[in-house]
């Protein structure tokens, strides 16, 4: 195999219709997808319009991973919607934004120095998404009983109207299959208690072989949102809700192109499935302890999918700082970033020296 198949390489018909607008059959304003009702709304009207996904052939494929690290064809790159590409100059952010929004701050990080940037022949197309599942009041119902949970944060934060700057973003992801096998050597510990009944601990050598198939590892190609907020709000069910790749899903939404490319992406799958055949290596050590593992690792059928996953944000300055906020966008999960009071923590560390000093002075 020297290419991606037929069905990366050619643009599906909804992907062309994404340089049309999608019009409002009461008023002619422009309608967007809105999570909550699962269908089209005019921002303008309030009109609803159910709208029919078509079967543009059906399955979410997965792809060769070898043979398209070898060659991703022209006509599988570029995301072809009439969007316009700006790169945010301070956080390095690379955003989709529609011909209508002129004159906005960064997603990611609220700057204002957004410059143009041409899209390039390096952009593979995503083939599937994941709708928007929780919508806009619940996202901030969400973020503010979290920020109102933070007993460490400054007391101002929470009375802040931090969910004002709420943004819905479809932010790149990479999902990798593989079948991997691994043989292992290690040496196994025993406990047990010598003539003066100290711990110590037996060793003996062990080896043996494990295998998993591993399915949709994710990996995030965002440059917006920070890694650890992602991997603290996964998963997302990429295994059996992602949709066909259709525009309608993205009506009203800011998308994020990847800055973590596939080459990349899948030296990141390999290493945290390499992680995962690690500790099945160590599960399967029947022993108390181990120690100085060993793995001579492979995996084949390797494939992948790039993929558009919904995630609400909030990006806030508190101080000299930048923090961020996020809410899975299919499952509600959250995670976020937020300041911490010196007040507080000077008050909880002098409490800690009085009980401490209290004690002291009973014990004498």
């Amino acid at each position: 195999m020297t290419g991606l198949p037929d069905t990366l390489a050619a643009a599906p018909e909804s992907e062309r219709s994404a340089q049309q607008k999608f019009v409002c059959p009461a008023c002619g304003g422009e309608a967007q997808w809105h999570p909550g009702k699962q269908a089209l709304l005019c921002a303008y009207c309030g009109t609803e319009s159910p709208y029919q996904i078509e079967d543009a052939g059906g399955e979410i494929l997965e792809h060769d991973l070898v043979a398209a690290l070898k060659a991703v064809p022209q006509s599988a790159r570029g995301l072809q919607q009439a969007r316009r590409q700006v790169r945010c100059q301070h956080c390095q952010a690379i955003s989709f934004f529609s011909a209508e929004q002129q004159g906005r701050r960064c997603d990611f990080c609220g700057s204002t120095a957004l410059l143009p940037f041409d899209e390039g022949l390096d952009v593979i197309r995503p083939q599937s998404l994941l709708p928007f599942k929780v919508a806009e009041p619940d996202a901030r119902n969400r973020l503010r009983q979290w920020y109102g949970s933070r007993f460490w944060a400054p007391n101002a934060l929470k009375h802040r109207a931090l969910t004002d700057t709420l943004q819905g973003v479809y932010l790149p992801y990479w999902t990798f299959d593989a079948h991997g096998a691994a043989h292992y050597t290690a040496e196994a510990g025993t406990f047990y208690r010598d003539s003066q009944n100290k711990q110590q601990v037996r060793w003996r050598p062990v080896s043996g072989q494990v295998a998993h198939r591993f399915d949709d590892t994710l990996v995030c190609g965002s440059r917006g949102v920070h890694p650890a907020l992602m991997r603290a709000i996964e998963p997302f069910p990429t295994t059996s809700e992602l949709q066909a790749y259709d525009a309608s899903y993205l009506s009203g939404w800011t998308v994020e192109r990847y800055a973590l490319d596939l080459a990349g992406a899948a030296q990141q799958g390999r290493e945290r499935m390499l992680q995962g055949l690690r500790q099945l290596c160590a599960q399967d050590i029947a022993a108390d302890t181990h120690r100085n593992l060993q793995l001579d690792a492979r995996f084949d059928e390797q494939t992948f999918k790039h993929v558009l996953l919904p995630v609400w944000l909030v990006s806030y300055q508190y101080g000299a700082k930048t923090f961020q906020a996020v809410v899975n966008g299919y499952s509600g999960q959250v995670a976020g970033e937020y300041p911490k009071s010196w007040v507080k923590i000077a008050l909880a560390v002098l409490l800690g020296l009085v009980l401490l000093a209290v004690f002291a002075s009973l014990e004498q």
